[in-house]
């Protein structure tokens, strides 16, 4: 079964697939009530799945008549794997961040499922856990910074 987030997710991309422009305005306490859920879901939704890193833009106005705008963006591969290694990755990376970062590659289409799933495994945990004692965090952001240069 899908979490809400996933849902709220899908709805959200669902309409900016239907829509004429390369943005879409939504109000937060209208989505929140479709979902029943408090706006903070809707914000967290926003920041997660909605971020740079995987192609989009989102504006915020507040107040009374406010809304969010939500852009996405036109992605060349190149820059968008630049711009992961120079503002996203840094020096040490989650595991949480580093499957947010290869989503967005594979939201993008500059890797296959089967790329995905390779580049999960090998910064996986476990997987470090075998090769490196020490914090695994700065291992995996060096491996996935390698993993994207052979990309652009």
């Amino acid at each position: 079964m899908a979490s809400l987030s996933d849902v709220i997710e899908e709805y959200i991309i669902g309409i900016m697939a239907h829509a004429d422009k390369d943005s879409i305005d939504i109000q937060r306490n209208i989505l929140a009530q479709r979902f029943q859920c408090a706006p903070s879901q809707i914000n967290y939704v926003l920041t997660t799945r909605f971020s740079n890193d995987r192609g989009y833009v989102v504006e915020s106005r507040r107040g009374g008549g406010g809304y969010v705008r939500i852009y996405k963006m036109n992605v060349d591969g190149n820059d968008h794997i630049e711009k992961i290694i120079r503002d996203s990755i840094g020096d040490s990376l989650t595991k949480t961040r580093a499957e947010s970062i290869i989503n967005s590659l594979i939201d993008n289409n500059i890797i296959n499922e089967r790329e995905k799933h390779i580049m999960t495994r090998a910064l996986s945990d476990r997987s470090l856990k075998k090769i490196f004692h020490g914090d695994r965090n700065t291992i995996r952001a060096d491996l996935l910074k390698e993993m994207l240069l052979i990309l652009v």
